[in-house]
């Protein structure tokens, strides 16, 4: 259900905005994401899962907040980073 650390390193690489950025909302959310879509394959699984569930539940509304900062602040990066997410149709 959780990502693995060099899964997490290779998601921080692909999303930074600088060297080193860790804590930049397109990393955040890029983590989350991934985060989001391994919980939710497990869920498949396991229908009656219903903390995890309540779990994704937290973490989804936690992505929509940074997003949601995000779009605020600067419009072309919030685009950028939902098309690279493939959040939106």
């Amino acid at each position: 259900m959780s990502i693995s650390n060099q899964r997490k390193s290779e998601l921080i690489k692909e999303y930074a905005t600088v060297k080193n950025d860790t804590g930049s909302p397109e990393v955040q959310c890029a983590v989350l994401t991934e985060r989001i879509k391994n919980l939710t394959e497990h869920l498949k699984i396991n229908k009656k899962d219903h903390h995890s569930r309540r779990g994704l539940l937290i973490m989804v509304g936690r992505r929509r907040r940074l997003l949601d900062y995000l779009k605020n602040k600067s419009q072309d990066r919030y685009k950028d980073l939902i098309q690279r997410l493939g959040l939106r149709k």
